[in-house]
């Protein structure tokens, strides 16, 4: 997938401090939100990817790359692919997705947004 097509799904959930509003998570979740996505975060919300109760189209992942890889380790629900943001990324977060052929994309939501949202704004 690249950046267009996964703007044209529906849930995300947004992976890092979605509560804080400096924080590039919470900025990441409220717009997607202002753009008509269903949106859940994790990591100061939830806990876990595996509590979100929904069919999830996109993770995106804005957190520690250790933490991140972590999350997506234990994360045992079906999904199209990963964004990871910068910073982010990892060698072995890269690896892993690699090796167990997980779909992912290194970019930016917000970029996102303001070039391929499904209800522009």
């Amino acid at each position: 997938m690249d950046l267009k097509e996964i703007m044209q799904e529906n849930v995300f959930v947004v992976v890092g401090d979605t509560i804080k509003e400096e924080k590039y998570a919470f900025k990441i979740k409220n717009k997607l939100i202002d753009h008509g996505y269903t949106v859940y975060g994790v990591g100061k919300e939830l806990k876990s990817i595996n509590e979100v109760d929904d069919d999830i189209d996109i993770i995106d992942l804005c957190i520690n790359p250790i933490r991140g890889l972590e999350l997506i380790k234990e994360c045992n629900k079906n999904y199209k692919c990963i964004v990871i943001q910068p910073g982010a990324e990892s060698d072995e977060l890269i690896e892993y997705m690699k090796r167990n052929n997980i779909q992912y994309i290194e970019g930016c939501l917000l970029v996102g947004l303001s070039l391929f949202s499904k209800n522009k704004k």
